[in-house]
């Protein structure tokens, strides 16, 4: 029996630019994107792909489908998945779909999943790298009315379960979850794989699917926001050095802790 899993991706940008490149629209609460760095997929999504292949590396018959919600996709970035072994690309692809919030979002991947599925396991990263907020797939899980397993750093199919290991502070629990399951992974469960060659040849040759709010059965009046942003800024630092020298290591010392006091620090 084939195992569909669906993968929730989202277009991100590059965490790795430079901070000097980071800049914000304050008149339009948005962040500009940065001049000759291209957007990737969220880390933490490709760690929800590495374990779906996981899962066809032991053995199970696995079909993959990489679903991902925005605008203006870069292919080169969100073929990735692809190039790691996804068999199939989804994508909702809508003016203004990459400026949803969480609640909306929610709609729209629900709407997809109701239309494409049934899926056996929907498989997101803890969060994404852009807003590290980690609601959508609280939400919907929600909505679909499926239970949640978070933070997963290992999994097994064992028929019509799941076995699972969950992060926790001091080590890990082990939960068995039912199939349909929602599961969201973390980082923990190691490194995604390196595309090979092979796998670039072959994601270059599949065409993702390309839907509209139109085709699932929304339209832009359904996905109002339901978080406002009032202001998004850089913070500005405004922090003053003061060098403490004296003769020797102790001397130093010592002036440090005299003007820690001046200051009623200590």
């Amino acid at each position: 029996m084939t195992v569909r899993i669906v993968v929730l991706a989202k277009q991100v940008p590059d965490p790795e630019t430079p901070p000097s490149q980071f800049k914000i629209d304050e008149s339009t609460n948005s962040v500009i994107p940065a001049n000759g760095v291209p957007p990737v997929v969220n880390g933490f999504d490709l760690n929800a792909v590495e374990a779906a292949l996981r899962l066809r590396d032991s053995g199970a018959d696995v079909e993959i489908t990489v679903l991902s919600v925005g605008s203006d996709f870069v292919m080169d970035a969100m073929k990735k998945p692809l190039a790691m072994g996804a068999d199939r690309l989804v994508l909702v692809d809508d003016a203004g779909l990459d400026k949803l919030d969480a609640s909306a979002t929610v709609k729209v991947l629900a709407a997809v999943i109701e239309k494409d599925g049934p899926f056996d396991l929907i498989l997101g990263g803890r969060q994404a790298s852009d807003w590290d907020q980690g609601h959508v797939a609280l939400g919907l899980a929600e909505v679909l009315g499926l239970p949640l397993v978070s933070l997963v750093q290992k999994l097994e199919m064992d028929g019509a379960s799941v076995s699972l290991q969950r992060v926790i502070p001091d080590g890990y629990q082990m939960i068995t979850a039912p199939v349909p399951s929602i599961l969201t992974i973390t980082n923990e469960l190691g490194e995604p794989r390196y595309p090979n060659l092979r796998g670039i040849m072959q994601a270059s040759r599949k065409k993702p699917e390309i839907l509209s709010l139109g085709d699932i059965g929304l339209t832009s009046d359904d996905l109002a926001p339901r978080l406002e942003l009032k202001r998004l800024y850089v913070p500005e630092s405004n922090r003053q050095v003061e060098l403490i020298k004296g003769e020797d290591e102790a001397d130093s010392g010592k002036k440090l802790a005299l003007r820690l006091r001046e200051e009623k620090l200590i």
